[in-house]
C-alpha cells in the first residue's frame, strides 16, 4: 500500500501552489504516494493555469472521498483566501491560512486519516501579521501535538543534520544548549536513523566554538559543560556518537561518508552546509513529534521574488514527498 500524504499549501502567495502542482504533474510520484492537498482550491487552479499543466482540481471534504488518480489533484479546500490574492506579496490572510492548513493536517494525522504531512513553505512575517506568533513550522507542529522533545533534521543527498537549537538568536541558542538537550537530540538522531534502516548510525557532534574550543583556547568551556556530558551519556547507552568536533572539518567528513548524521548546535551552523550541498533537493524533517507523526518539508522559503512567474523548482518538494513515503507507516487503506 502507498501512504496517504497530506500536502499543506503553506503561504499561498508564495511558490507553494506552483511547486505542489508541478510535483503532482510528475506521474512517477504517484507510484510512491497517494497525495491530498490541504489548502485553497482556487490558488491551486491559478497555479495550474500559470504552469499550463493538464491537471484538474477535485475538491473533497474528507480524505475517504479522494481517488488519488494522476491528473486529478484531490484537495481538501478550506476556502480561506480571496479570489484576487496576489502572488509575491505579504498577506496576513495568507499567513493565517498557512497556520490553519497545518492545523487541519495535524487533525487528520492524529486520526490516522493521513500517514504523513508534507509542507510547502510559509512566510514568517505573514504568519505573524495573521496573528500566529510562531518562529516556523517546527514550533507550530510541536505545540499542536503537545511535543516537548523535538528537533529539526535536514537531509540532502550527501548530508543529514539535526539541530540542538533552531529559530533563536545566536546568544540565546548557545545559552539554551544543555547536557540534557544534547543527549536528547543525539538519541532522536539515533532512533530516527534506526527506524529508517540504519543498523548502527554514526553520529558526529559539532563544537559550539571554533575548533570545538581547542581545549579552552576559544570560548569559556561551553563544550565541556554543555555538550560532553550529554555525549558521554549517549555513549554509555551504546550509541555511536563522536564529538565535539570542529564544525568545518566535521561537515566535510560527513559529506565524505565518515558520519551518517551531524548534530549542529545552532541554525546557521547546520543549515549553511546542507544548502550548499543540495538546496534543490534538501528536505526538512521534524523529528520526535508525539503520536509518531511524520512531517517533511521543502528546505527553502516562499521565494516571493519569483512567485507567480512559473520558474520555481519543484525538486525539493519531490524530495520531501519521497522522504515522507520512506518514513511514513501506512495506517489505513482507502482503496
Amino acid at each position: 500500500m502507498k501512504p496517504v500524504i497530506g500536502i499543506t499549501m503553506g503561504d499561498a502567495a508564495g511558490i507553494g501552489p506552483e511547486i505542489i502542482v508541478k510535483s503532482l504533474a510528475t506521474a512517477s510520484i504517484y507510484e510512491r504516494i497517494r497525495p491530498i492537498v490541504i489548502g485553497d482550491a482556487k490558488q491551486l487552479q491559478k497555479a495550474i493555469e500559470l504552469t499550463q499543466t493538464k491537471m484538474t482540481i477535485k475538491p473533497v471534504t474528507q480524505v475517504s472521498e479522494a481517488e488519488f488518480q494522476f491528473g486529478n489533484i484531490d484537495s481538501i479546500d478550506l476556502d480561506l483566501l480571496p479570489v484576487n490574492l496576489p502572488f509575491g506579496e505579504i498577506s496576513p490572510q495568507a499567513g493565517a491560512a498557512a497556520f490553519l492548513y497545518i492545523k487541519k493536517a495535524v487533525e487528520l494525522a492524529k486520526k490516522r486519516e493521513i500517514d504523513a504531512i508534507c509542507t510547502a513553505p510559509l512566510n514568517k512575517e505573514a504568519l505573524h501579521k495573521g496573528g500566529y506568533l510562531y518562529p516556523g513550522h517546527t514550533e507550530i507542529l510541536a505545540e499542536l501535538t503537545d511535543t516537548v522533545d523535538y528537533s529539526m533534521m535536514l537531509s540532502a543527498p550527501k548530508l543529514k543534520v539535526i539541530h540542538l537549537t533552531t529559530h533563536v538568536g545566536l546568544k540565546k541558542a548557545i545559552e539554551s544548549i544543555t547536557p540534557e538537550r544534547t543527549y536528547t537530540v543525539i538519541k532522536l538522531a539515533h532512533e530516527t536513523l534506526q527506524a529508517a534502516g540504519y543498523r548502527r548510525a554514526r553520529i558526529g557532534v559539532c563544537g559550539i566554538n571554533p575548533h570545538a574550543g581547542e581545549n579552552g583556547l576559544f570560548g569559556e568551556g561551553e563544550e565541556e559543560k554543555q555538550l560532553i556530558p550529554g555525549i558521554k551519556k549517549a555513549q554509555l547507552e551504546g550509541i555511536d556518537v563522536t564529538g565535539p568536533l570542529p564544525a568545518d572539518t566535521l561537515f566535510f567528513r560527513a559529506a565524505r561518508g565518515d558520519f551518517d548524521i551531524v548534530v549542529a548546535c545552532y541554525h546557521d551552523q547546520g543549515h549553511a552546509p546542507v544548502k550548499v550541498l543540495g538546496l534543490e533537493e534538501g528536505v526538512n524533517i521534524t523529528v520526535g513529534l508525539k503520536g509518531g507523526i511524520i512531517r517533511t518539508s521543502v528546505d527553502h522559503g516562499t521565494a516571493f521574488d519569483i512567485a507567480g512567474k512559473n520558474i520555481a523548482d519543484e525538486r525539493s518538494m519531490l524530495a520531501a514527498l519521497t522522504a515522507a513515503a520512506d518514513l511514513a507507516p501506512v495506517t489505513r487503506n482507502y482503496d
